[in-house]
């Protein structure tokens, strides 16, 4: 029977007539995407859009808060600010860069954070002038194209970023290893979202969480960050779910809290993990797109043979060959410090900061406190009947029935500080003697940083001082809920006693500060 229907079934197909032939090069089985694994055409339009999405953000604050007695070069600082955030616009809106746009990103940053001190004293500004020193090399010299024919994506530069995800990701789960107990047993996130840096509405939410729930954030933290690190080492499809896994990572930290713009950032190295194939799905198809063009050159380079390769692509293999064994050079003492049972962590061992040492809260705080500022217009600050007002700032805890915000990736320095500088005393922190002496002056721009000034309209505050509180959530459904009450708060006694500006006169002048004059 089989026999027989054997010549039927030839006879049907010669009368549909021949299948109609497939463009050369593509499979008409595959997917509608029809990409090839193992280019990178379209990892870096989005590495560098998402590495310009994070210099826009950092220049943005740059230009918008300032602490320091930076009167005399004020100007020349903004400039730096708004040429970065020019150039950023321009490379995020058009996917387009040069090494020579990217160099200027770097030094314009570079600048910033040399000049910042204490201002820019945190982990992640060192992190994006690294990023930003490896997205210098992702471009071609001049030309600005997103395909750039002539300078194909460097695999040297890619392992760059790769190796410092993996940095990032394996420093920042030693540390915590290594660091507070609460790590190790399990307990950690019992107290994270209440004492971190500035806290969001979902924060609140999350602190209330079964206690079995706050176990398995540990330990998937711990998996995420002392195993899956190893993925990207053990070829493309683990390379993969590496990337996804810390991007899903990183997506949840940005909804938990208001990490500045560190885990945007830490997002970018991520992306070097997915090459075309995976990322098409972000592009439009259609007709002469990025997504097309990209076929069409995986198509020619299937088909023909390869370009002569020209002294400027020789060149430009030697500069990127030079930057991987300066990275490798530079990774020696890094490694050995995640080595260490002594590791430091947002550390660098070269001005350039080119190579550095991460990690986050190795160790963690189990209760909240708070720096108040408050002033007040009585001749007396001891007087019974003195009228203390608090200052306010942009997020941090401070008026109870405050809403906690929701700012990431955008990034409020000043309230990061104060963060810091309640688990010290202010002989660590004389920064904050500092801005006291602003405030009895009236100072418009250290009173921009704030939230609420109590003393606007009216004659600056004849006293200054600060309290120093302990904070707490309130329960949901609870009594302080019940009254509009985010926190409940109790205090712990002075944080610095009443200040008058003619008090501060010596101060300042030992230290070399201009003096604060009222306004």
């Amino acid at each position: 029977m089989a026999a027989s229907e054997d010549p039927l079934r030839r006879r049907k197909a010669a009368a549909a007539g021949p299948e109609p032939a497939s463009p050369p090069g593509r499979d008409p089985m595959s997917c509608p995407a029809r990409f090839r694994a193992g280019t990178f055409w379209l990892t870096r339009v989005v590495l560098l859009k998402a590495l310009a999405f994070v210099y826009f953000v950092a220049f943005l604050v740059a230009f918008q808060q300032k602490l320091l007695d930076w009167t005399h070069m004020d100007s020349n600082l903004d400039a730096l600010a708004l040429l970065g955030l020019g150039i950023s616009s321009f490379v995020l809106v058009s996917g387009c860069a040069n090494m020579a746009l990217m160099a200027a990103l770097w030094l314009l940053y570079m600048s910033l954070v040399n000049v910042g001190q204490i201002w820019y004293s945190f982990g992640w500004e060192s992190q994006l002038l690294e990023t930003g020193f490896l997205g210098i090399f992702l471009c071609p010299l001049w030309t600005l194209s997103p395909l750039p024919r002539g300078t194909p994506t460097s695999r040297i530069v890619l392992w760059g970023f790769r190796w410092l995800i993996f940095r990032i990701m394996l420093g920042a789960g030693l540390i915590k290893i290594r660091g507070d107990r609460c790590w190790r047993d399990l307990t950690c996130m019992d107290f994270h979202y209440e004492t971190q840096p500035v806290p969001n509405p979902m924060a609140y939410v999350l602190h209330r969480s079964p206690w079995w729930f706050h176990r398995f954030e540990t330990l998937s933290n711990h998996f995420l960050e002392l195993v899956v690190p190893f993925f990207v080492f053990l070829g493309r499809s683990m390379c993969i779910l590496h990337g996804a896994l810390q991007i899903l990572f990183q997506v949840v930290l940005i909804v938990s809290g208001n990490l500045s713009f560190l885990n945007w950032l830490t997002i970018v190295p991520s992306l070097a993990c997915f090459d075309d194939a995976t990322l098409a799905f972000l592009f439009p198809s259609g007709p002469g797109g990025l997504k097309d063009r990209v076929l069409k050159m995986q198509e020619e380079e299937a088909q023909g043979p390869r370009a002569v390769q020209t002294y400027g692509c020789v060149a430009r293999r030697l500069v990127n060959l030079a930057m991987g064994v300066l990275i490798a050079g530079l990774s020696v003492p890094v490694v050995l410090n995640l080595l260490s049972p002594r590791q430091i962590m947002n550390s660098s061992f070269h001005p350039l900061r080119i190579v550095n040492t991460y990690g986050a809260f190795g160790s963690i705080t189990k209760e909240r406190t708070e720096v108040i500022l408050q002033g007040t217009a009585s001749p007396n600050a001891s007087a019974p009947d003195a009228e203390w007002k608090d200052y306010e700032f942009k997020c941090k805890p401070g008026d109870l029935r405050r809403r906690p915000c929701l700012i990431s990736p955008y990034h409020y320095r000043l309230d990061w500080l104060m963060w810091f500088a309640a688990f010290q005393t202010y002989e660590h922190n004389e920064w904050i003697i500092h801005l006291a002496g602003k405030l009895l002056a009236n100072d418009a721009q250290a009173l921009s940083l704030l939230g609420v000034n109590p003393f606007e309209g009216t004659a600056p505050p004849r006293w200054v001082r600060g309290e120093h509180y302990r904070y707490k959530f309130s329960r949901p459904g609870g009594r302080h809920a019940a009254e509009g009450k985010w926190w409940i708060r109790k205090r712990l006694g002075p944080y610095f006693p009443p200040l008058r500006l003619q008090d501060l006169k010596g101060y300042f002048k030992s230290r070399e500060w201009p003096e604060p004059e009222p306004k």
